[in-house]
């Protein structure tokens, strides 16, 4: 059966955002995704108007990707020290996952090109884990807005550093294979939960 309409849309862009990961800007041409999507060139501009918009509504596609696979801390547990191990665990799967290091690696080269998409890319990875995370420490912990953020800031940085930048610039080998949206690595979740102890024993 064709695709069509949004189904054929979101086969482009996630066509398109392999072929950007593979190739780079430059070299993934409109050609390219066309016949990696099994589609006409004519029925690729019909959805995005050049390789510009092609590649922003890539970053807008990976932005929705993230959030829907982080979720919010109380979605994991009950409990605010277990919702919080299995929230950073999650975090830190999908940030050392080989794909999403690539994007962001992707984002950083065209930085210039597109400072929007970059800023966005941002906001969908760091600003939407910070700001989950410090509503569900404001509620909680019931801290303030500025403590909230602080803790989160605090937390998140005892999370991701330096593991995050090690494995971004390739010192530390990504993380291949897939998600699994119904576990969490349970190596990273042991450590995690020294973190995670460590931290509210400081906020108490």
């Amino acid at each position: 059966m064709r695709r069509r309409g949004s189904e054929l849309s979101e086969h482009i862009l996630l066509t398109a955002k392999d072929a950007f990961l593979e190739l780079g800007f430059e070299r993934t041409s409109m050609d390219v995704v066309a016949e990696r999507a099994a589609t006409s060139k004519r029925t690729l501009y019909a959805h995005f108007e050049n390789k510009e918009k092609l590649y922003l509504a890539v970053i807008a596609l990976v932005r929705r990707l993230f959030q829907d696979r982080l979720k919010s801390p109380a979605d994991y547990a009950p409990d605010t020290a277990d919702a919080l191990v299995r929230f950073c665990g999650r975090l830190l799967e999908i940030v050392l996952w080989a794909p999403s290091l690539g994007m962001c690696r992707l984002t950083v080269a065209e930085v210039d090109r597109f400072p929007e998409g970059a800023a966005n890319h941002y906001d969908a990875i760091f600003g939407a884990a910070h700001n989950r995370l410090a509503t569900f420490l404001r509620e909680r912990m019931d801290l303030g807005p500025k403590a909230a953020a602080e803790a989160a800031d605090d937390l998140l940085g005892r999370i991701l550093f330096p593991r995050w930048p090690r494995a971004l610039f390739g010192i530390d080998k990504a993380r291949g294979g897939d998600i699994d949206e119904n576990r969490i690595g349970s190596d990273d979740l042991k450590q995690i939960r020294t973190t995670v102890a460590a931290f509210l024993k400081d906020r108490s």
